[in-house]
């Protein structure tokens, strides 16, 4: 019988923390594999950039092959994926779409997005010593460092 009223979601489990223990899923990255598809050989893609993998363009060169297993593993990894979300969700997803940053990254250029993230840090147009700290943590997470102990 339907009364109108909306069934109650589950909670999301948390941790100790109380932070919700949020990741990329499996299901997000195969769909992240079928719309960039994986080509092990290069090629120019419509940009006329050389590109293999999945949209991999970093140091590419024509004729380049890679397996199955290195095409795998230069997709973002967690810490990397970790510092964009918190970038994203505290900045929005249009700051992101129109950011060099994401210019950047679809370059493949990883070791410039660090020096990306952290020119973001003002409000109303001041730069703010919170967002200072914060745009600071999140570069040294997504280089894999420890973040909590740099920002203090």
């Amino acid at each position: 019988m339907n009364t109108g009223v909306a069934k109650k979601q589950p909670k999301l489990k948390k941790t100790e923390l109380g932070e919700n223990n949020m990741k990329i899923s499996q299901e997000g990255i195969a769909l992240i594999k079928v719309f960039e598809g994986c080509k092990l050989e290069s090629y120019l893609c419509a940009a006329g950039v050389w590109t293999i993998g999945y949209g991999h363009t970093k140091m590419v060169e024509e004729g380049q092959e890679i397996t199955q297993e290195e095409a795998d593993n230069i997709l973002l990894n967690q810490h990397q994926f970790d510092a964009l979300v918190s970038w994203t969700f505290n900045l929005g997803g249009a700051n992101l779409n129109a950011s060099t940053m994401l210019k950047v990254i679809n370059k493949g250029e990883y070791e410039d997005v660090p020096a990306q993230i952290k020119r973001w840090n003002k409000a109303g147009g001041k730069v703010l010593q919170g967002l200072i700290r914060r745009r600071e943590a999140e570069a040294l997470l997504f280089e894999g460092k420890d973040w909590e102990n740099g920002t203090k």
